[in-house]
C-alpha cells in the first residue's frame, strides 16, 4: 500500500503507528526543520506539472497501516495536475473494499489481484 502521504499521517498523534514512527522519522509537529525536510519529499506534497508514467495505485479499505484515503488523495492530485495523455498513461486507483495492509489474503483471491496488477502493466509495455 503506497505510504504517499506519509506529512499528514505523522502529523497525526492519534494514529496507533505515528507516535513509536517519531523515533525513526523525526517528530515534524514539534520540529520545523523535520516537516521542512518530510515535506520535501512525500509524494503528495511533491505532484508538480510534467509527464508521469502510468501508475496504478492500490488500497485496502481496511488497512490499519496505510489508511486508503492517502492513495485517493494522491491519485486525485496527480489526475488535476500531471500533464499526462490520459489514455496513454493513466492514473489508476484500484480499492479492495475486504482486504488489509497485505492486499487479499487467501491463495486465489491474492493471485487474482497480483495477475490483475500484472495485466496492468503488461498493457502499459505493450504486451497482450
Amino acid at each position: 500500500m503506497p505510504f504517499v502521504d506519509a506529512l499528514t499521517t505523522i502529523l497525526d498523534p492519534t494514529l496507533p503507528l505515528t507516535v513509536p514512527e517519531w523515533e525513526e522519522w523525526g517528530n515534524p509537529l514539534h520540529d520545523e526543520e523535520v516537516y521542512r525536510y518530510m515535506r520535501s519529499y512525500t509524494p503528495y506534497e511533491n505532484v508538480a506539472a510534467a509527464q508521469y508514467p502510468a501508475i496504478l495505485a492500490t488500497t485496502s479499505l481496511n488497512d490499519t497501516r496505510v489508511h486508503y484515503v492517502e492513495p485517493a488523495k494522491w491519485v486525485a492530485r496527480l489526475r488535476d495536475t500531471v500533464t499526462n495523455d490520459e489514455v496513454e498513461r493513466p492514473i489508476l486507483l484500484r480499492t479492495e473494499m475486504v482486504a488489509g495492509h497485505g492486499g487479499r489474503s487467501g491463495r486465489y483471491d491474492a493471485w487474482k489481484q497480483y495477475a490483475w496488477e500484472l495485466a496492468f502493466l503488461m498493457d502499459q509495455v505493450g504486451v497482450g
